[in-house]
């Protein structure tokens, strides 16, 4: 097991340095002169020439990588150009909004995702299998954008049992944090519930039809430890692999949801450094993503050798 982890996390840690070498060349290649959107309209040669300096874009890109990589690994991502905080400080304030939304939302996608895909599976050609299946159709072919609006007229304005817009910390009032957070989490969840919901069914039927569950049944076990300690436990490697894809997803894709509902999370903060041209934070904001994506398929690779020990023996050689 450790050796398994431990190569894991070296690959993990080979593909971050990858991913900051794109990430940095990348943002260097936007078109347009940093240092003549940081002076706005005082755009005399000698400050051009301070804003260079300042920002050490005079140096070769080799030397500006190794300050970058030098300072990030001591939490120092840069100041903003906007605001002239330091982009740590946005990050730590946008980031945790974004993180209590998607954990919400994978919630409500393991919940209902992984129950329905069981009982459509379990319930084949009944009514309840197609009710799942056009849950799940309904779940993929309606826009983020629309179900915001549609809920927000609903729940919020028409029955305002839920609040519009705005964040509240969960410290500071849970439930106005949930007041706020179960839209943005039910319109960003519900299309991940209905992959979940697709992938679960297909794996489990694939189980239910394979030997062991013939011998577990045979054996005279009980219908509820065969459906769930042997069948669902065998396709949950399917599941997770899915789950750990769209998780990544939900944090780079809860930009619409956080802009409908007026939360400050990584999407409003990804929105306002791009029309600022903040590139100090834009280059943070994409460096985080892409970590968290690392950090995610690392955590899914671990719980791949708990699920399935076959596939930590094998990873270990």
């Amino acid at each position: 097991m450790t050796k398994y982890l431990l190569t894991r996390m070296r690959q993990s840690l080979i593909t971050l340095f990858l991913v900051s070498v794109v990430v940095f060349a990348g943002i260097r290649a936007l078109p347009g002169d940093p240092a003549l959107a940081l002076a706005g309209e005082e755009r005399s040669p000698e400050a051009l020439a301070a804003i260079r300096e300042s920002y050490g874009l005079n140096d070769n890109v080799v030397v500006q990588y190794a300050r970058f990589i030098g300072h990030a690994l001591t939490g120092d991502l840069g100041t903003s150009s906007r605001t002239g905080l330091p982009v740590a400080d946005a990050i730590g304030q946008a980031l945790p909004v974004t993180l209590e939304l998607a954990a919400l939302s994978l919630l409500l996608a393991i919940v209902v995702g992984i129950g329905a895909g069981v009982v459509a599976a379990v319930r084949r050609g009944k009514p309840e299998e197609w009710l799942a299946n056009a849950i799940a159709l309904i779940g993929l072919s309606i826009p983020t954008f629309w179900l915001g609006i549609v809920l927000v007229l609903g729940f919020a304005i028409a029955i305002p049992v839920f609040a519009a817009s705005g964040y509240v910390p969960f410290g500071t009032d849970p439930v106005d944090n949930l007041r706020r957070m179960v839209l943005p989490a039910i319109v960003l969840g519900s299309g991940l519930a209905a992959v979940v919901m697709r992938q679960t069914r297909a794996a489990m039927l694939d189980s239910l039809s394979a030997d062991y569950v013939r011998t577990a049944r045979a054996k005279g076990l009980s219908r509820g430890s065969v459906i769930g300690g042997h069948a669902l436990r065998n396709s949950l490697v399917t599941v997770v692999t899915v789950l750990g894809l769209q998780l990544g997803h939900l944090i780079s894709g809860a930009v619409v949801t956080e802009q409908i509902f007026v939360l400050p999370g990584f999407g409003k903060l990804t929105i306002d450094a791009v029309f600022t041209r903040d590139y100090a934070t834009l280059q943070a904001v994409v460096l985080c993503t892409s970590a968290a994506y690392i950090l995610i398929n690392l955590l899914v690779d671990v719980v791949y050798s708990v699920i399935d020990p076959r596939i930590r023996l094998g990873g270990a050689r």
